[in-house]
């Protein structure tokens, strides 16, 4: 059966957010999901308003896919909240925006009419993102969160320590220097992303290469050719 790749991912401290940015980002999450689908053929959904899963019928594309989701979700702009406790946790949300973990492998079912997903590829993703969530826990520490999954321990092996630099390079990006990314893995020039935002390409360059673009460029590449080797 021919493998593919499921990103599960839930937003951090997504319920430390107050009322009215909790409902703005399940708004912000549907319409990035259509933008997905349009741009790299994905079939996505979001579940309880914060949780996000998106099928890429593409694998290869899968870690442009994912840093797409992470980029957009770091863009977001949110209050800081009341409470020094939900402060705290609103920090980590704009450190980190979302866990993703990307799973690899075979799906047994895939009923688009339906909303029915299963097999192995969403199984790994799922549980991963599980394994990480902080919500009963009283004190949060985050030390990674993006992540690849799969029964392929080579493929495992490849892109485990790729993940977990990307993490560290994205954790540092600023909300805008990951809009910026963003439009960027969705195909844009930096001319474009200056006319978009009413500034000059020189302004879009300086964030481009603070957020570590060619880096990043060059790593997505790397995933895409060694994803397409591994497909029959």
């Amino acid at each position: 059966m021919e493998k593919t790749a499921v990103i599960s991912g839930d937003i951090v401290s997504s319920t430390s957010l107050v009322k009215e940015d909790r409902l703005m980002l399940n708004d912000r999450l549907k319409d990035l999901i259509f933008c997905l689908s349009d741009k790299f053929d994905t079939y996505g959904r979001v579940l309880k308003g914060d949780y996000v899963e998106c099928v890429c019928r593409k694998p290869h594309e899968a870690l442009a896919v994912a840093l797409a989701i992470k980029s957009f979700v770091k863009s977001i702009e949110v209050s800081d909240g009341e409470k020094s406790s939900d402060k705290n946790r609103i920090k980590l949300f704009k450190t980190h925006g979302i866990r993703l973990a990307i799973g690899y492998g075979e799906l047994t079912t895939f009923d688009t009419e339906n909303g029915v997903i299963d097999g192995e590829a969403i199984y790994l993703a799922g549980r991963k993102i599980n394994e990480q969530s902080g919500r009963k826990k009283k004190r949060v520490v985050i030390k990674q969160t993006l992540f690849f999954e799969s029964h392929e321990e080579l493929l495992k092996e490849q892109f485990d320590p790729v993940m977990g630099l990307l993490d560290v390079l994205l954790s540092k990006a600023t909300a805008r220097q990951s809009e910026v990314l963003y439009w960027k893995l969705m195909g844009l020039n930096e001319d474009e992303i200056a006319e978009k935002f009413g500034v000059s390409q020189s302004v879009i360059n300086q964030h481009s290469t603070s957020v570590g673009w060619n880096a990043i460029e060059d790593t997505v590449a790397y995933y895409n050719r060694t994803i397409k080797r591994h497909q029959p």
